[in-house]
């Protein structure tokens, strides 16, 4: 014991700081988090991915995970004053979003959900930007290859040649700045891939979005969110797996027939093949040698302890993973109505903070910007005084998927009372929603025209009048009644009216 141990033992204060019988095991390391992660990142990325593809509450919970944080897309609404430039800006986004992808695969909402996976499963994950050529015939010559951790080698820790540190496969300027990556040709793993294994290709800063959820001050690199779930799925899993195991084979002894012991033990059985089994149907009878007896086989049950067990274990998993009880088993018999509303409301909160500081900080406003950067660059979009005012002009709400509501009506209800109260806006209501306020009130203003033009009115009986006054949407044409209609949408006590 240290000197500081002693002294620590003889103040006291903290029972966490001491080092007697109950703590004398727990002997925490002081590395910093980015040596842990040189010496078992690998190792806890590989045995996640396995997880992934092999035990089904660690891919529930990544599916959970994707689908909740991303779900149909975290979409941008432009800020652009001009209604007519936003909406051409607007229309371009959505023709290039098709194109995102550098391999063809999803469009640019599916590469948001790829990312959110990979930063389940990996921690981190990479996106190269990569500029295209005019002849190319993409909306923006602009697109999006991804990158998986492993591709950025954590050993890859020295001295750049022109005098910067690479840290982890990242390189860094003399002020701290991230000037380079240096990634692998090819996936380290992929032996269908014919290129060099070894061979590195530096790629500038400013051509790399590089996600990742830090947990500590300085780290550099990402760590599995399962990484503290991992022991727990693996152990769960095995112990499923024998217990399925045994009763599999329990099941496979229906009875055992018992002979008496012959005369002479060491003499050969009369059946060179061993003893035949008794196929057993319904109803029939089976005549036995004498002294033969039937026991028919019991297999242990699993006892009372065994689905407690599964649960307590599944609730640690899923308190380590962030992920609720019920999007983990797919179990929603547990819990009740106000329960799983409090835990709902929790992950949804964790997730909004995700969305906003990591997938809308570090991967859509970055991708936003060099977006319309190339759009003007290259004449697909027209903005004056594009340089000059290109902070204003990127400006734009990132609207997710709308939450579904848990009790729809009383969630209804009660946010028309705010709005009606003050407490929130209209604006404020549709966005969360994951809607643009202009474009609905400006549906909402055509299909008011198009039911006064129609003769249609399906508001509710005792609705306030809406009173708008709008013009049909372009392209449609408005009701003429001909000479042989009855009535037209005048009130009927008017009709006779001179």
């Amino acid at each position: 014991m240290s000197w500081r141990q002693r002294l620590g033992a003889f103040i006291g204060g903290f029972d966490a700081g001491q080092h007697h019988r109950r703590l004398r095991g727990f002997r925490a390391t002081r590395a910093h988090v980015n040596a842990l992660i040189a010496a078992s990142g690998p190792d806890i990325t590989a045995r996640a991915r396995w997880l992934v593809r092999n035990n089904g509450y660690a891919v529930n919970a990544v599916e959970s995970w994707a689908a909740n944080t991303v779900g149909d897309g975290i979409k941008p609404i432009s800020k652009i004053a001009d209604a007519a430039r936003k909406e051409e800006l607007q229309r371009l986004w959505l023709a290039w979003t098709d194109e995102a992808d550098a391999e063809g695969l999803t469009d640019f909402y599916g590469l948001q959900r790829r990312a959110a996976r990979e930063v389940f499963i990996a921690g981190e994950v990479f996106f190269r930007i990569r500029p295209r050529r005019a002849s190319d015939g993409l909306s923006v010559p602009l697109q999006l290859q991804m990158l998986p951790a492993e591709m950025l080698p954590l050993e890859q820790t020295s001295v750049a040649a022109n005098g910067n540190a690479i840290r982890q496969g990242i390189e860094f300027d003399r002020i701290g700045r991230r000037v380079a990556y240096h990634f692998l040709r090819r996936h380290p793993g992929d032996s269908t891939d014919p290129g060099l294994a070894g061979d590195i290709v530096r790629v500038p800063a400013a051509e790399v979005i590089h996600v990742i959820d830090p947990v500590e001050g300085g780290q550099l690199r990402g760590v599995s969110k399962l990484a503290p779930a991992i022991v727990k799925l693996f152990l769960l899993d095995q112990y499923d797996d024998a217990e399925l195991d045994r009763k599999k084979v329990a099941a496979m002894y229906a009875m055992f027939v018992t002979s008496p012991a012959p005369e002479n033990p060491l003499a050969p059985a009369d059946d060179e093949d061993g003893p035949a089994g008794v196929e057993i149907s319904p109803g029939q009878i089976v005549r036995l040698d004498p002294g033969e007896d039937v026991t028919v086989g019991q297999p242990a049950d699993s006892g009372g302890t065994y689905e407690p067990f599964q649960y307590r274990t599944l609730l640690q998993i899923s308190a380590a993973l962030g992920i609720p009880y019920p999007y983990l088993a797919n179990d929603m018999v547990k819990g009740n109505f106000s329960n799983s509303r409090l835990a709902l409301i929790e992950f949804r909160r964790r997730v909004s903070a995700w969305q906003h500081a990591v997938m809308v900080w570090q991967l859509c406003r970055p991708v936003y910007a060099r977006w319309m950067d190339a759009a003007v660059l290259s004449g697909a979009l027209s903005l004056p005084r594009y340089e000059a005012d290109r902070s204003r002009l990127l400006t734009a709400d990132w609207l997710p998927t709308k939450w579904d509501w848990v009790d729809p009506l009383k969630d209804a209800n009660a946010e028309i009372a705010q709005i009606e109260a003050g407490l929130k806006s209209r604006t404020q209501a549709i966005a969360e929603r994951g809607y643009d306020a202009e474009q609905v009130d400006r549906e909402i203003a055509a299909e008011r025209a198009r039911e006064r033009i129609l003769g249609l009115d399906f508001r509710r009986p005792g609705s306030p009048a809406q009173g708008v006054q709008a013009v049909p949407a372009e392209g449609d044409e408005p009701y003429k009644p001909d000479e042989t209609d009855g009535a037209d949408d005048r009130p009927r006590e008017e009709e006779d009216q001179p």
